[in-house]
């Protein structure tokens, strides 16, 4: 029986004449675990919210949605509220209470249930979800994976049919994420709640689905099992086949005739008998000349001089709070792409804050380029030598268009050109630049805010990049991309690190950190425990590294992106990394 039936629907927001979703299908079935998946900006999450009225957007649609078989329009709020639950993708905007205890308690007292109600299944939800442990605890104290699942959980309590997740692992760190995820298919495996979510980190969720929908231009393009998504998009070089499991990715450039694999489990395993087969030895069976064939070279860099240092630097909100930053010491150098990863809460924002003078410790020096941070004007530190891209890029939008939005950049800043005629042409190319950069073609006269999560991350980083910097501070850059646009994303900075850029970045995205950084930093405590080259770093670890190295270390250790792994397969003279 299908939970949910959407017929013919398209939906466009006001003042556009593109329509978002055009002549959608989707069939739930009920119990069933689905994804959806596609390209930013395909209309994933609109088509989401259009499940739920109350939070669908306002614009004009047409078609129609059904909940049970009946008109989901003509469903009241109240059976909507408790049979329909929605996790969106920052937990902030969904908590409402200040307390863990009353969050969980909040929906059901807007229900009206009775005292005796709310306790058993407050009770049942802090159980199964583990919150008992943080249970009277304010919310303000929780990290991001803990307010996803006291989301969750406060969702749960209501005991809904239907579970719809909205990216709701991308603010998290890999292990939060992998938690979470494993989570929602306990709910789908053991209650039997079907679930319905979007995601760019399809890794962790994408091998147990019974169903997958490729969305694309506003419309589901394909849909079947994963293994059937996997071979059609493979057959046809659709760009989504990036964003499939790494097992699958590197299945797909061989010649194997085995069953893919979806897991890291069943990778490693179907690795081992392909190369078996094909007699290809392990890294420590043979070595040779090959070292330079691969992307990561070691180079020396002790000569560069430094872009970014901070020396002994302590930092706390407030006077009597337990310190953030403790002691931390780095060194970025001039042209070095590095990322600071680590988990939800360590504080690697907060060290952000202070590189880029939002914040200033109370103890330490930060110098960027030689000199004092406290030292620059602020038009000499944000105008040509640093550009920030917060976490939410909504916080740095200020106009009603795309395009309006990035003149405000450059029509604030002081031209030398005494012809108004030439000043327009250069500000005309600057943005034409920009945006052919930033593939944001097409969006330049919606509202920034009726963008989807990854194209405002891009809009994002076209407004820092036209003031030119020379210092990047990026935080996370790629949360709600795709997988193609990443790789975009990807060369985009390696040309402006190419150019002298100095690139440094926090990610809980490891897969694109290991593709692209130079160098990786683990925060924890308050601190950098560790500082080593990108391979290093994820050859030598088991939780923080790659799907690629957990799938292929026992043979190919130094390998760590799935690249790595089919050069290894591929080549006749594979050595050491």
């Amino acid at each position: 029986m299908n939970l949910v039936e959407v017929k013919e629907f398209s939906f466009a927001y006001p003042e556009c004449s593109r329509k978002v979703l055009d002549h959608a299908n989707l069939k739930i079935e009920e119990g069933t675990l689905n994804v959806i998946c596609g390209r930013s900006g395909c209309g994933k999450s609109t088509l989401l919210r259009q499940l739920k009225t109350v939070l669908a957007p306002v614009g004009k649609s047409e078609g129609e949605i059904f909940y049970r078989g009946m008109p989901l329009s003509g469903i009241d709020h109240r059976t909507q509220s408790q049979e329909i639950g929605f996790v969106m993708q920052n937990p902030d905007n969904q908590i409402v209470t200040d307390k863990v205890w009353h969050e969980l308690s909040f929906g059901l007292e807007s229900l009206g249930y009775d005292n005796a109600t709310i306790r058993l299944r407050v009770a049942e939800m802090a159980s199964y979800f583990g919150i008992h442990q943080w249970f009277y605890k304010n919310v303000s104290e929780l990290s991001g994976g803990q307010k996803q699942i006291l989301n969750l959980a406060a969702i749960m309590a209501m005991h809904p049919s239907l579970l719809i997740l909205d990216e709701p692992t991308s603010q998290l760190d890999p292990i939060a994420a992998s938690d979470f995820l494993e989570t929602v298919k306990k709910i789908n495996r053991d209650i039997g709640t079907t679930v319905l979510l979007t995601e760019h980190r399809l890794q962790d969720i994408i091998p147990y689905a019974d169903r997958v929908f490729v969305m694309d231009k506003g419309n589901v393009y394909l849909e079947g099992t994963p293994r059937e998504i996997g071979v059609k998009l493979k057959e046809q070089k659709h760009g989504m086949f990036l964003s499939m499991p790494i097992p699958m990715q590197i299945y797909g450039e061989t010649d194997s005739q085995a069953t893919c694999p979806l897991t890291v489990s069943e990778g490693r395993q179907w690795l081992s008998r392909y190369c078996n087969e094909k007699g290809i030895a392990s890294d420590s069976q043979r070595k040779s000349e090959s070292t330079e064939k691969v992307r990561y070279t070691k180079t020396d860099s002790s000569k560069k001089e430094l872009s970014i240092q901070a020396k002994d630097v302590w930092f706390r909100y407030e006077k009597d709070s337990p310190d953030v930053v403790r002691d931390l010491s780095l060194e970025v150098k001039k042209g070095e792409f590095y990322a600071l990863v680590g988990g939800n809460g360590t504080g690697k924002s907060t060290t952000l804050s202070l590189l880029s003078r939002v914040r200033c410790p109370y103890r330490g020096k930060i110098l960027l380029e030689g000199r004092d941070i406290r030292s620059y004007k602020d038009r000499d530190l944000y105008c040509g030598l640093l550009g920030v891209m917060p976490q939410n890029p909504q916080s740095i939008f200020l106009k009603k268009t795309v395009l309006e939005d990035l003149y405000s950049v450059i029509g604030g800043r002081r031209e030398k050109m005494s012809s108004e005629y030439q000043i327009h042409m250069k500000k005309e190319k600057a943005i034409e630049g920009i945006v052919s950069l930033t593939k944001l073609e097409g969006l330049l006269e919606r509202h920034p805010y009726d963008l989807s999560g990854g194209e405002q991350q891009r809009l994002a980083l076209a407004k820092v990049l036209l003031l030119r910097p020379r210092i990047l501070l990026m935080d996370e850059p790629t949360k709600g991309m795709d997988a193609e646009y990443k790789e975009e994303i990807g060369k985009i900075l390696t040309r402006l690190k190419q150019h002298g850029l100095t690139i440094f970045m926090i990610s809980h995205d490891v897969e694109f950190v290991a593709e692209y950084a130079d160098r990786v930093g683990l925060f924890f405590e308050g601190n950098i425990v560790t500082s080593q080259n990108t391979r290093e770093f994820f050859a030598g670890n088991n939780f923080y590294t790659t799907a690629a190295n957990r799938m292929a270390r026992h043979l190919f250790p130094e390998a760590v992106t799935g690249k790595d792994v089919v050069t290894c397969l591929q080549s006749s003279n594979w050595t050491s990394l």
